[in-house]
């Protein structure tokens, strides 16, 4: 995601945070990882590191799921 704020994009937050920003299970966060929906970074260790504009994207896919549309039309959408 291009945004003015470059932070945004940074990749610095564990899914623990995530989830607890979104109400989102990390179940659901990695699922949509699989669906190609979202792209977290892994650190050395492993760890998976998500952005600001990771949870926002992630606060999008909430809203679309509720509505009816699924992972592959949304994978259409976001590219």
């Amino acid at each position: 995601m291009t945004n003015n704020h470059p932070y945004l994009d940074e990749k610095v937050m564990i899914i623990k945070i995530v989830t607890e920003m979104t109400g989102l299970s990390e179940r659901q966060v990695r699922y949509y990882e699989t669906r190609e929906l979202i792209f977290p970074k892994r650190n050395s260790s492993g760890t998976r590191m998500y952005s600001f504009s990771d949870i926002e994207r992630l606060m999008d896919i909430a809203r679309k799921i509720e509505d009816g549309v699924g992972t592959r039309e949304m994978r259409k959408d976001f590219s």
